[in-house]
């Protein structure tokens, strides 16, 4: 699965995911994509299994870019443990993603086959994501 090789910190802090994402948002490799429609963290696991769902698909035909990276820690404290005593370890690696951000993208095959793999990729996500096609002018 996916994770970074180094970084500067061990741990962050939450955040906030407002707005919409203006970086990433249109196709910049293939034909088709997922699109993401609301806020939210995907885990490595989740990108890692809807990635394998599209490769499937596929089948040694087209191409397919992954276009986003988890690399936000986020901890977890064990159950059952008192309050206090620090931040806890680290649990998993996720990628915070806002409205309009392009996570995968596909070329090489025809369209139905492309959007059913999308689909299926989709129900791999727990966040509303919606089928892009590049519109030729």
């Amino acid at each position: 699965m996916l994770q970074p090789k180094q970084q500067k910190f061990m741990k962050q802090q939450r955040g906030r995911l407002t707005g919409v994402d203006k970086r990433g948002s249109t196709l910049a490799f293939g034909e088709y994509g997922l699109k993401v429609l609301e806020p939210g963290w995907i885990t490595a696991r989740q990108i890692e299994s809807a990635r394998i769902v599209i490769a499937r698909s596929l089948q040694k035909e087209g191409r397919f870019w992954v276009r986003i990276f988890p690399d936000k820690p986020v901890t977890a404290t064990p159950a059952e443990t008192r309050m206090g005593k620090g931040k806890g370890a680290i649990e998993y690696y996720a990628a915070a993603v806002r409205p309009g951000r392009v996570i995968f993208e596909l070329t090489g095959i025809d369209p139905a086959e492309a959007e059913e793999a999308v689909r299926r990729a989709g129900h791999k996500l727990p966040i509303k994501t919606k089928f892009i096609r590049r519109e030729l002018l």
